[in-house]
């Protein structure tokens, strides 16, 4: 949810900011000037025009998003992947494959979350700030740091399930629809 929400502020942030580049285009163009250069004035006096520090927000922003979305995908198993050993192989080398390759996908995700989380460390300690807007670069670390360590535990706990499935030898998680009740 709150990815959802993240991407939707990213969404209107980029259109009032569009919308915003454009009618300061029109406002400063030759024939606004012309007809009602104090209009057009006024206008832009008021702030009209693209918003201030858009495309450090939608950068900072989408990192966010993106790390709040994976344990939610992880966990419904909407990761996109190719079944191309799993495809032909059923029993217990299927469940020791989904088992392995689960095993790597928490190890790659504890090693991002690490490495995240060592970086919030640095951006804390040298107070470096974005750009344009000031904003202290280790604030949206933290949150992409909390999501990615939400992903690991969501991983983890499927681990410890395909390990659960390999050990008693019948499936608890049906992640293909065939596969379903």
């Amino acid at each position: 949810m709150l990815g959802g929400v993240v991407l939707l502020g990213l969404i209107g942030l980029t259109c009032v900011s569009i919308m915003g580049r454009q009618l300061a285009g029109i406002l400063n163009g030759t024939t606004m000037q012309q007809v009602a250069p104090d209009w057009a004035q006024a206008l832009l006096a008021l702030g009209i025009g693209p918003v201030l520090g858009d495309y450090e927000v939608v950068e900072l922003g989408m990192a966010i998003a993106i790390f709040c979305f994976l344990p939610y995908c992880h966990l419904t198993f909407g990761h996109a992947r190719v079944d191309l050993f799993l495809s032909r192989s059923t029993g217990t080398p299927a469940r020791l494959l989904r088992a392995g390759t689960e095993a790597l996908f928490t190890g790659a995700l504890a090693v991002i979350a690490w490495r995240l989380t060592v970086g919030l460390v640095g951006r804390f300690d040298s107070g470096q700030t974005s750009y344009l807007l000031n904003v202290p670069l280790w604030q949206p670390y933290l949150a992409a740091v909390a999501a990615a360590w939400v992903s690991v535990a969501a991983s983890a706990t499927v681990l410890l399930l395909r390990w659960a499935e390999v050990l008693t030898q019948r499936e608890i998680l049906h992640d293909r629809p065939e596969d379903r009740p």
